[in-house]
């Protein structure tokens, strides 16, 4: 446009060090030569850090071309500082060759790879020992660097200390493997290389096997899986630490330079090589907008930073998925590419003996060890492992690619990576013939639901692509992360667990975590229908529609091709499509309603389904997160279960509210053997059946024992463990007063509680018996220490001493990794769950004083609470209101309804902007 002013050209890195080797000349003779001289190294640094930068854009392979631009940016400030500080600030024109010194960049710095926030190590070799003139030139230069605020990692060691040390310790043999001399005397920098090369060459197997087992540890310390749902770009499993690992041994065992030197030494194939190279491409390009992201070395792939990288590389949304979870799934995908590479790269190792064979269970037992030869079944057995022994054997026959997989299974032994190679690049063979291929698909239904490990054969079967191939349906769920905080997996990773924990069930594996699914298994199910019914539970997922809808079309349609009957088939669907429900009604409605129990029981209709359903929605609990399985979720679905199971009319009768009510008073009486009978007539004339019925028996004799000698006037609470529920129970008796349920959610809300559920009756006395389910922010019962502290919170605010709601507003604050996620809200008025109260279900995000929110909302909204039921999925908050009106009459009215509704919403969206204020 006219008289628009052009942007400068940025400069070349040439014209910058021109540049700077001119600004550092003018600053000798500056008023403060140091400061001059600072100011340019400042200079300089910024301009050519951004150009640096600003060649990341939004292109998604950018990284490598951006670290390796930012280490060039990176040498010319080091040697900046250097010059400066050897020239003029310690010049010294009559030093000898003993006083000369060379400078070794190390590490990733070494190894040309910075990402913006990398720290700067640096290697001070000298020839013979540090000389005063060196010590003075090194701790001015540091001084200068630090100025800079750059972090550096710095050491002073002659040549035969960095031989000595890098015997002793493998981090400093790695960080010295990866040297680049920078400046100064760069013959002393080649000796060096020549003296370590000497060491490295007699010590390759221990370098390989040292740095596979820290590969390990890390990968421990970092969740052991590749799927996590917020991945260490640098550190995790599948990550660039592992691609690291791979180029440090070939560079140690092969003295590679780079990636197409592997091709030429026979260790990698030309595409893998290309893998190799977009997995760090990516990878890198990553990393780079993390830490730019986050103004800082940032290396976790936290929520928060996900949905900003997603947007930083153009990541849009795509058929009913997010453009984060779309992002995501390319990061788990090259994650996965890295694993493979660490396999076959090993292979390689093991073929040229560099690194000890793994131990390889039955089939080395079976042949000598190292040995080779063919098996009967056609396999060729390679050092212990089963191999091909030439690509036509799959394209003779395809069904051979999945006979490959059971047969690993049979033996106990491991699959040669080689054969891992040639089924992944085999995957064209698998098309719809071999689909339709009943052996091929008998094949696959006895890997799933006959052999001793199914999770090892789907893992194995996934990586290789073989899985995705033979069931095209799920490869859209491979690599998929559903972005939320209830999920720690992805959700290919989170199947193959749920199907790999059923194995460990049938094999009394699981008996103590989950004793009435184990007696399921052990007097006899179907397996096939189970095993299938958990593989494509969650097939659905990534759709627009309901997921366990498109799963079901998916079964209905699939389970025919794999050899199931219609009965089988129909089962297998019916339990896909209601995966959901006992888990729902366990966990969203007061199960102690006689007719929440029927409701469920209606819908399941039969006892072979309600089996099959409890172990499945277990298994599938359990496969959510290592944390997610607890015994407050164990003990709602065994109580749903058996009370389900009555109803059905297996086990006890199912009796009436009467006969239930009277069964319930005869277990206290039992209880209650030191009062006398005139004492318990009296306590139980005061509670109404919803009493009777919403509590167990153990829980009304606490509360009997506080009420036998309460004062009316007075406050009385009792805490106690209920390890059943995983959970603290805290028990009160009081005099009823309007808003009472709110009062104590607020405070225990400033206690930092998370209620679970409860329970709020009122006697014929005027007295509120209440009961609350509580645990601590790692959701585990409270230490007896606490129970002082919130009994007093919650004292204080049944006086009026505090109001809750103005205490909570600053501890609503929402923490970072937190902020990205929306919940719609959702309110529904149920009159049908329950016959003698409405069910009003709130569907929102979860936040500090949610509930106290909510249970004011409803108190001034003159609704009565009798039970609350809390469920949490991460960040989403299930919230339902077991309710009467003031005239104790389910809430029927519209107008009413809406009334409620808005106030309802009214309180969230204050609680929402309180929150975003706190933040």
């Amino acid at each position: 446009m006219d008289g628009a002013p052009e942007s400068p050209r940025p400069r070349s890195l040439a014209e910058l060090r021109v540049a700077l080797e001119a600004a550092l000349k003018e600053a000798r003779t500056a008023p403060d030569p140091r400061a001059a001289a600072l100011a340019a190294l400042i200079e300089i640094q910024a301009e050519s850090r951004q150009a640096a930068l600003a060649r990341l854009g939004g292109a998604r392979d950018s990284g490598p071309r951006v670290a390796r631009e930012l280490t060039e940016a990176m040498d010319l400030v080091v040697r900046g500082a250097l010059d400066f500080a050897s020239t003029y600030l310690h010049p010294n024109y009559a030093r000898d060759a003993a006083e000369g010194f060379a400078v070794v960049a190390v590490g990733g710095y070494g190894r040309g790879e910075m990402a913006p926030f990398s720290d700067v190590d640096l290697l001070f070799l000298t020839p013979w020992k540090k000389t005063a003139w060196m010590e003075k030139v090194v701790e001015s230069t540091l001084y200068l660097l630090w100025d800079l605020k750059l972090k550096v990692g710095q050491s002073v060691r002659s040549i035969s200390e960095c031989q000595r040390l890098a015997r002793e310790d493998f981090t400093i043999r790695t960080a010295l493997l990866e040297k680049r001399f920078l400046w100064g005397d760069e013959a002393l920098a080649k000796k060096l290389s020549a003296a370590l090369r000497k060491d490295f060459l007699s010590s390759g197997p221990e370098f390989v096997e040292a740095k596979l087992s820290e590969r390990d540890k890390r990968h421990e310390r970092h969740g052991g899986s590749r799927y996590l749902v917020e991945p260490n770009v640098k550190e995790g499993k599948g990550g660039l630490r592992d691609l690291q690992t791979l180029f440090w041994i070939a560079k140690y065992i092969y003295d590679a330079e780079d990636v197409a030197d592997l091709i030429g030494k026979g260790v990698l194939k030309a595409e893998e090589a290309e893998i190799f190279s977009a997995a760090a491409s990516f990878l890198w390009t990553v990393r780079c907008h993390l830490h730019l992201a986050a103004g800082r070395a940032q290396e976790q792939l936290t929520f928060d930073y996900q949905v900003e990288v997603a947007r930083r590389l153009g990541f849009e949304p795509q058929g009913g998925r997010r453009g984060v979870e779309v992002f995501m799934q390319r990061y788990f995908r090259h994650a996965k590419d890295v694993g493979d590479l660490t396999r076959f790269f090993c292979a390689a190792l093991e073929a040229d003996q560099k690194k000890a064979r793994p131990g390889l269970g039955a089939l080395v037992r079976a042949f000598a060890f190292g040995a080779t030869r063919e098996d009967p079944t056609g396999f060729f057995i390679r050092d212990g492992r089963i191999d091909v022994a030439d690509e036509g054997w799959f394209d003779d026959n395809p069904v051979n690619i999945l006979r490959l997989f059971e047969e690993g299974l049979k033996t106990g032994a491991l699959i040669h990576p080689n054969a891992h190679r040639l089924a992944a690049r085999k995957l064209h063979l698998i098309d719809e013939a071999l689909r339709l291929d009943p052996e091929a698909n008998a094949i696959f239904l006895r890997l799933l639901s006959e052999s001793g490990d199914p999770e090892r054969a789907l893992r194995r079967m996934n990586e290789t692509g073989v899985l995705g191939a033979f069931i095209p349906e799920f490869d859209r769920i491979v690599s998929l992360m559903q972005f939320n905080m209830y999920h720690s997996y992805t959700v290919d990773e989170h199947t193959i667990l749920a199907v790999g924990s059923l194995r460990k069930l049938a094999s009394g594996g699981l008996i103590t975590d989950l004793p009435v699914a184990s007696e399921i298994i052990a007097k006899g199910v179907d397996m096939q229908v189970l095993t299938l019914a958990l593989f494509f539970h969650d097939i659905g997922k990534g759709d627009a529609r309901p997921h366990e809808e498109v799963g079901a079309e998916i079964a209905a349609r699939l389970c025919p091709r794999l050899g199931l009957t219609e009965g089988q088939t129909e089962m297998v669907e019916w339990l896909v499509r209601h995966h959901l429900i006992m888990s729902d009604y366990a966990q969203k409605r007061d199960i102690s309603d006689p007719k929440t129990v029927r409701a469920f029981a209606d819908q399941v209709r039969s006892v072979e389904r309600l089996k099959l359903l409890l172990v499945l929605t277990a298994l599938d609990i359990r496969a959510v997160g290592p944390t997610t399985w607890n015994n407050w979720k164990a003990q709602l679905l065994r109580h749903l279960y058996a009370d389900t199971l009555a109803v059905l009319g297996v086990g006890n009768e199912g009796l009436s509210r009467a006969g239930r009510v009277a069964e319930a008073k005869a277990r206290l009486r039992e209880r209650l053997s030191a009062w006398k009978d005139e004492e318990i007539d009296a306590w139980f004339a005061q509670h109404f059946p919803p009493y009777w019925l919403g509590l167990d028996t153990d829980t009304q004799e606490r509360l009997a024992e506080i009420g036998r000698s309460a004062k009316p006037d007075n406050i009385h609470s009792r805490f106690d463990d209920d390890p059943a529920r995983d959970a603290t129970r805290l028990c009160l008796y009081l005099a009823d007063h309007p808003g009472l349920f709110s009062r104590i959610a607020g405070a225990l809300a400033l206690a930092g509680a998370s209620v679970r559920d409860a329970r709020m009756f009122t006697s014929s006395e005027g007295m509120t018996t209440a009961v609350f389910w509580v645990q601590d922010r790692e959701g585990a019962p409270f230490e007896p220490a606490r129970h002082e502290r919130i009994k007093k919170s919650i004292h204080r605010a049944l006086r009026g001493e505090y109001v809750a709601r103005e205490a909570l507003k600053p501890k609503r604050e929402l923490k970072k990794r937190e902020r990205p996620f929306e919940v719609p809200t959702t309110i529904t008025f149920d009159n049908e769950s329950s016959d003698l109260y409405t069910v009003i279900e709130v569907d929102t995000r979860d936040r500090v004083g949610l509930l106290h929110d909510l249970t004011r909302a409803l108190a001034a909204a003159s609704i009565n609470i009798v039970s609350a039921v809390i469920t949490t999925y991460g960040e989403q908050a299930v919230d339902s209101f077991y309710v009467k009106d003031i005239f104790g009459l389910k809430i029927r009215s519209a107008q009413k309804q809406k009334s409620v509704e808005q106030r309802l919403r009214d309180a969230i969206r204050q609680a929402a902007a309180e929150a975003e204020d706190a933040s």
